[in-house]
């Protein structure tokens, strides 16, 4: 009784989807029609304003040979399918009513009233809404164009995967990929592989392994070893160029537009580079700040001509592609090379350390909070013994980047060291945060 009842079961499923297919059968009609067996199969060969149904779909062309048994057809000449909205344009083209797909080879195009899709080679899938189009493959929507090799979109989602050579762009930039997923309607983004963003309006270039865009949130991440190059071009007409490597770069427009680089930050621009663990660009105030991101990180190390800065919080100010002023919070320290003299570095501590530029030279530095120097004298180009100083505050004014004068404020003490005191004892004179870092980057080295 029960082997009865399942082969009752089973003969009325398969009844069920043979009247279902039945039902899904194509219909072909046109100026004429003229019935045939070839190799066996029964076809008819329709001509002239030709019309296919299938539930949904309708199908026009100039030429149609539909395959009966295969529930199938060839379509040749002004093809054009519909489906709701979808809109399918092909010179040529095959349609599949079991699946109830079509394809072409000989060039498509797909509208479905926000995106225009082209390939050389493309599936529509109507039930699923899904096209498959490969070779040449452009997409345009409202704000952006895709190319690709191969684009997999989702009409129901407005979602497109892209492979192969990948590039989307709007007016004013553009994403580079070996694979991306984009959304149209929420216009987030997701690249994988050989990742390039170019803006063109700030002549920035950043690339990197992957890529998240989140166009609501005005939120972009790029990881695996992002680099990012500006290249800028000075009053005088020299290239100026900003380089920044690091593990993870962020862009986040909120209050302010800020790019974040964090873990093993490189920067370089001009004569000043830097090595530290976090670093903010405030991208619209000219602004750098590099940060000790806890307790345990290292701290922002900078470099400006023969000159190393240390600090636990520096803020970089720019004018234009200048130097304008670096401000060192906390367990603040400069030492300055004076080249050509072995081992005789200028040196100053506090908390807080302010640097001030003008046309790219160091003019003045302002120090406060428990203030140490050790600055080597020179009389005519011969050196002349040192000074070792304490105080409070002090402001030191250079000439044509030599310490020119020194001031001392809030109980000074100072101590001279003729000459012949210090000539081969110079290691001997260094203050308490004296560390010579050999890690400064360079352009070459970053950009290999």
């Amino acid at each position: 009784m029960v082997k009865t009842n399942l082969n009752i079961f089973f003969i009325l499923i398969f009844a069920a989807s043979l009247f279902a297919q039945e039902n899904e059968r194509i219909t072909v009609v046109g100026d004429s029609l003229v019935g045939k067996r070839v190799n066996g199969q029964q076809i008819r060969e329709v001509i002239g304003n030709v019309v296919m149904t299938q539930g949904d779909v309708q199908i026009t062309c100039d030429k149609a040979i539909q395959y009966i048994a295969k529930n199938e057809a060839h379509l040749f000449g002004n093809v054009k399918a519909v489906q709701d909205t979808i809109l399918i344009l092909a010179n040529s083209a095959f349609y599949y009513g079991n699946e109830k797909f079509t394809e072409s080879n000989t060039g498509v195009k797909l509208n479905d009233g926000n995106v225009e899709l082209s390939a050389i080679n493309g599936k529509y899938f109507f039930n699923e809404k899904k096209a498959l189009f490969n070779r040449d493959v452009v997409l345009i929507d409202s704000s952006n164009k895709l190319t690709s090799d191969h684009l997999t979109y989702f009409d129901k989602e407005d979602k497109a995967i892209a492979v192969g050579s990948v590039v989307i762009s709007d007016a004013v930039s553009s994403i580079s990929a070996d694979s991306l997923i984009h959304f149209r309607e929420n216009k987030n983004t997701f690249a994988f592989g050989n990742v390039a963003i170019v803006d063109s309006n700030n002549n920035v270039t950043i690339t990197g392994k992957e890529l998240e865009d989140i166009s609501e949130k005005k939120y972009t991440r790029i990881d695996g070893d992002p680099l990012l190059v500006q290249i800028d071009t000075t009053e005088s007409g020299s290239i100026d160029t900003l380089i920044i490597s690091c593990k993870v770069m962020e862009a986040v427009e909120d209050s302010v537009r800020k790019l974040i680089a964090t873990d093993s930050v490189k920067i370089i621009r001009g004569e000043f580079s830097s090595v530290n663990q976090k670093s903010i660009l405030f991208r619209d105030d000219n602004k750098i700040e590099t940060i000790k991101p806890n307790e345990d990180a290292p701290a922002p190390i900078l470099w400006y001509e023969d000159s190393q800065v240390v600090g636990d919080t520096v803020f970089i100010y720019l004018n234009g592609n200048a130097l304008k002023q670096i401000d060192i919070i906390g367990n603040s320290s400069i030492i300055s090379n004076h080249v050509g003299f072995e081992f005789r570095f200028d040196q100053v501590s506090g908390d807080i350390v302010k640097l001030y530029f003008e046309n790219d030279e160091i003019n003045k530095t302002e120090v406060f909070g428990k203030v140490l120097s050790i600055y080597y004298m020179f009389d005519e180009e011969e050196p002349n013994g040192l000074v070792k100083a304490s105080s409070r505050r002090a402001l030191i004014e250079f000439d044509e980047g030599r310490i020119a004068d020194v001031k001392m404020y809030g109980s000074p003490e100072s101590e001279f060291h003729p000459e012949n005191k210090i000539i081969g004892k110079e290691k001997e004179f260094i203050l308490p945060t004296f560390i010579l870092y050999d890690n400064k980057p360079t352009k070459e080295k970053i950009l290999n």
